[in-house]
């Protein structure tokens, strides 16, 4: 028999802090509250932890994978909303048998002028895809009614003046069904049908015949990935009787039922309404993730919390039909700030704005005065924006002269700062590495040491040579792509975020983790050099030094490369390895040059291990001649002859040098260009 009993009821102190430095406003969040908290547990099977406390940052991470599953194909979007005034009727709302109750004649029901409200005034609008605009304000401000005269759903209403465009079009309800997709604040699904059959069954009405059922079906994958419904694809949808997925997860599947024909335009009444701030919080990320899928996203909240207040692009304040602001979301503060309303330093600027140009109708003169404010407000920002094209307040130059970022070259000196100190940060990393570079070095040293009178053989010297010039660069690569996929996460959200552009951030990083590079090959480079006793010239041993810089860098720039090209480590990792293994098997020493086919002997015009291996042979064995021993006949053998009969002496050394560089300098453009044209993101699902 199963049955539960209260452990324990203790109180306990729950502090958090938050503070939030946003271009869009500087505001700190305090809380504090004292929490009773009760533990129900099972005593047939209690659980081995009851709880774990664990510090984080932040506790919002249900959404942090960005990715668009798939993104709006069609021509971008302009909704705008010109000079627009409705007006509703609400005498012509009250239903007939009403009106007999209360014995009106019929001529009289739709008569009194006292019924004629103005809904919206004087409001104009103007948005893009890629944009996400939230329409706040209180209660009965005119959102949800400019919403429907929008969707040409304006039931009991009448637009006196001005017009609605889309894609300069004037709105119709043709063209709305082409191109708009209304969510409603209720959810009308069927509660026995499973989140994947509600979307399976729409799509089989609402796709065009074309579609195949695999086609169909695609698509409804398509958008249980991108709305994060997959853990609950297989469950009941439900309702207030019928338990079922969350409020959060209905509400997504209300949304996908109208994603499911990819519209350009996405509009929302309340979506977040009767949800807890948390799924509220993740319900709009997913909506800006859609935003940025080339959709123009258009939804109403009452009084958003500061959170979900950032994640907007634009904000449109309503009050009675009133516009009070519309612009970025970033710049509100600033502009109320201008009127003499700065926002208090412990409030969300949301709820200080939505409550600031709230009517107060508590009592007539509260009512009076708060109208009389809205109406001012309204006033100046008409003044304010009726020279621009858009409507859309925006800072002056000299105003956001704080929140300027930094130029190309300051951005650089910064990056440049944060690579460097990042890295030489990371001691335990460093000593890892130089400790494996020594030790890699000692070991292959120590292996051809002791030839110091007879010196090395010609067979031992080329392995040697080859050997320095392979070991090293192999891991190398791994270490490279593991460290960018690391960053990967952090550098997609800067580029997204504005914080800085693809080109300062590529040299710093490029010129950032030189110094690093070149203690590296000093710690590889130079005993394995004397130990081997190879050539004991100055001379020698510095174009050999150089020789195996440029190899291990070319390694580093292909790493860069692959790590920025594709999305997972494990792809980038197979594909360097792949790479690096075409150019190991063509660089001359596996097989020698002339014995290549076609294709290998191509491979091998662009192996930075050839070019490099040329290179070290040249220096070795140009100026010194071998003693070769057959029976008992000793041959002085000139080592120019050697590198010509493996087919490396074929150009000067000063090529091979020029060579290898224009590999590096080819690895880091395509580095760039995967940076530039690829979103650099953490994960992605395949």
């Amino acid at each position: 028999m199963t049955f539960t009993s209260i452990l324990k009821v203790f109180p306990f102190k729950l502090k958090a802090t938050r503070k939030a430095q946003h271009s869009m406003f500087d505001y700190h969040t305090s809380l504090e509250q004292s929490t009773t908290l009760v533990i129900v547990i099972n005593c047939c099977n209690p659980p081995k932890q009851l709880f774990q406390t664990k510090t984080q940052d932040t506790i919002f991470h249900s959404e942090e994978d960005n990715s668009l599953y798939f993104t709006y194909s069609g021509k971008s979007n302009v909704l705008e909303v010109k000079e627009l005034n409705y007006q509703v009727n609400t005498a012509s709302q009250i239903p007939w048998y009403e009106n007999l109750a209360q014995m009106k004649m019929p001529w009289t029901w739709k008569s009194d002028p006292r019924s004629h409200v103005s809904i919206i005034q004087n409001l104009n609008l103007k948005v893009r895809s890629g944009q996400m605009l939230a329409i706040i304000g209180s209660t009965a401000g005119g959102k949800t009614s400019l919403l429907d005269v929008i969707t040409c759903r304006d039931h009991g209403g009448k637009i006196k003046s001005g017009q609605i465009m889309i894609n300069n079009k004037p709105s119709t309800p043709q063209l709305v069904r082409k191109c708009i997709a209304h969510v409603r604040q209720d959810d009308r699904l069927l509660p026995h049908l499973t989140v994947r059959e509600t979307l399976l069954f729409v799509a089989k009405l609402r796709l065009p015949k074309f579609f195949s059922d695999s086609q169909r079906k695609k698509r409804v994958e398509d958008v249980i990935a991108e709305l994060r419904l997959r853990q609950c694809a297989n469950t009941r949808v439900g309702n207030e009787y019928l338990r079922g997925v969350s409020g959060g997860e209905r509400r997504r599947v209300s949304i996908g039922v109208q994603l499911l024909w990819n519209p350009g335009i996405l509009i929302l009444d309340e979506p977040t309404s009767g949800l807890d701030s948390f799924t509220a919080h993740n319900l709009v990320i997913t909506l800006s993730r859609l935003a940025r899928g080339n959709r123009l996203v258009l939804l109403s909240l009452h009084q958003p919390r500061s959170d979900i207040f950032q994640l907007f692009d634009l904000v449109l304040l309503m009050t009675s039909g009133l516009t009070a602001y519309c612009g970025t979301a970033k710049d509100m503060v600033q502009y109320f700030t201008e009127l003499g309303y700065p926002c208090p330093r412990y409030s969300n600027p949301a709820d200080f704005y939505v409550d600031l140009t709230s009517i107060d109708k508590q009592t007539a003169e509260k009512e009076m005065e708060s109208q009389k404010r809205a109406n001012v407000l309204a006033n100046l920002f008409l003044e304010k924006v009726k020279h621009f094209d858009d409507f859309l307040w925006k800072a002056t130059k000299g105003d956001n002269a704080e929140t300027t970022l930094p130029g190309a070259l300051k951005q650089f000196t910064i990056l440049l700062s944060r690579q460097v100190s990042n890295d030489f940060r990371d001691l335990s990393t460093l000593l890892m590495h130089g400790f494996g570079a020594l030790f890699m070095s000692l070991l292959i040293g120590f292996l051809y040491y002791g030839h110091e009178k007879n010196g090395l053989s010609i067979r031992d010297t080329t392995a040697l040579l080859y050997m320095i010039g392979a070991l090293i660069p192999f891991t190398v690569i791994l270490d490279v792509i593991a460290k960018c996929h690391s960053e990967r996460a952090m550098l997609y959200h800067d580029l997204e975020g504005g914080m800085y552009t693809v080109s300062p951030y590529f040299f710093a990083k490029i010129l950032g983790e030189l110094p690093e590079h070149c203690g590296f090959v000093i710690i590889y480079g130079v005993p394995i050099y004397w130990l081997a006793n190879l050539v004991p010239e100055l001379e020698h041993f510095l174009l050999n030094f150089l020789s195996v810089w440029l190899a291990v860098y070319s390694a580093r720039a292909m790493a860069l490369w692959v790590a920025a090209l594709l999305p997972t480590l494990q792809l980038s990792a197979f594909f360097g390895n792949v790479l690096f293994t075409s150019f190991y098997l063509s660089g001359g020493f596996v097989i020698s040059l002339d014995s290549l086919w076609t294709v290998p002997f191509w491979v091998s015009k662009i192996s930075f291990l050839r070019w490099n291996f040329q290179g070290m042979m040249q220096i070795q064995f140009t100026d010194t001649t071998y003693e070769m021993t057959v029976g008992n006949t000793t041959f002085q053998i000139p080592g120019k002859l050697i590198t010509q009969s493996l087919d490396l002496d074929s150009h000067p050394l000063y090529v091979s040098y020029l060579v290898v560089t224009g590999i590096i300098c080819s690895f880091l453009l395509l580095y760039y260009l995967s940076l530039r044209f690829i979103k650099q993101k953490s994960t992605q699902d395949w």
